[in-house]
């Protein structure tokens, strides 16, 4: 992976959950040649249970019409992508995925969740190659999600 400003662009995803705060995952999809940000997405599962960050900002991408290479593209998102996202991430043919939280660190604190990590999808899956780095800006993804938790004791 090229040299992008991973706690920048994790920002941004941050800023994004804003939109949904009771489901803090935002998302970018990021040029790594010029460091644009090309695609946003955060999640809309109350209007659609499918429509998590991770595919509102792939749709986002897709639907702008711009001819791109997902090798030359990095998702940022503000917690690990669930196995329905990681699945769509790699039939976009994107390489690379840079994650805040973990799935393990959301069902510690009672969110319901898939429990199949993404690096895990990305080995079961060895048409595809897919570089996965979490833990960025983790704990402020983390303290998105507590306290969402605090205000719904029980999610």
């Amino acid at each position: 992976m090229h040299k992008l400003d991973h706690e920048r662009f994790m920002r941004r995803a941050i800023e994004l959950t804003a939109n949904a705060p009771e489901r803090p995952f935002g998302a970018v999809i990021v040029d790594l040649r010029s460091g644009e940000i090309l695609a946003e997405g955060w999640n809309k599962s109350a209007t659609n249970p499918t429509w998590h960050g991770e595919i509102v900002a792939l749709d986002d991408l897709f639907r702008s019409g711009r001819r791109v290479d997902g090798r030359e593209l990095v998702l940022y998102t503000t917690a690990e992508p669930c196995p329905m996202c990681m699945g769509a991430i790699l039939w976009s043919g994107i390489e690379s995925v840079v994650f805040g939280t973990t799935i393990q660190f959301l069902v510690d604190i009672g969110w319901k969740q898939l429990q199949i990590p993404a690096r895990e999808v990305v080995e079961r899956s060895p048409e595809w190659q897919c570089k996965v780095i979490g833990g960025v800006l983790g704990s402020e993804c983390n303290e998105l999600f507590l306290t969402v938790s605090r205000a719904a004791p029980g999610r």
